[in-house]
């Protein structure tokens, strides 16, 4: 067995090994790799349909009319005690 042979392929074995790291690293901090995962977890918009979206508007205009309403009250009583 000859020391020096194995020595030299180990060697050789390393440096394959060091570039794919480097490879991969690459890809996954320069991008493909790293986008890809990002774009797997990403959540997009959730689109609504009409009736949801006619619903949502009838509950905000409900919400504007109580603090519009809530806005001009103590104005009003304001003005009755006078």
């Amino acid at each position: 067995m000859d020391l020096y042979a194995v020595l030299a392929d180990l060697v050789a074995e390393r440096k394959r090994i060091d570039e794919l790291i480097r490879t991969l690293e690459a890809m996954t901090i320069g991008g493909s790799l790293r986008d890809s995962a990002l774009r797997q977890n990403r959540r997009g918009r959730k689109s609504m349909s009409p009736e949801e979206r006619l619903e949502v508007s009838r509950r905000m205009q409900r919400y504007w009319e109580a603090r519009r309403a809530a806005r001009c009250q103590p104005a009003d009583e304001i003005a009755e005690r006078e």
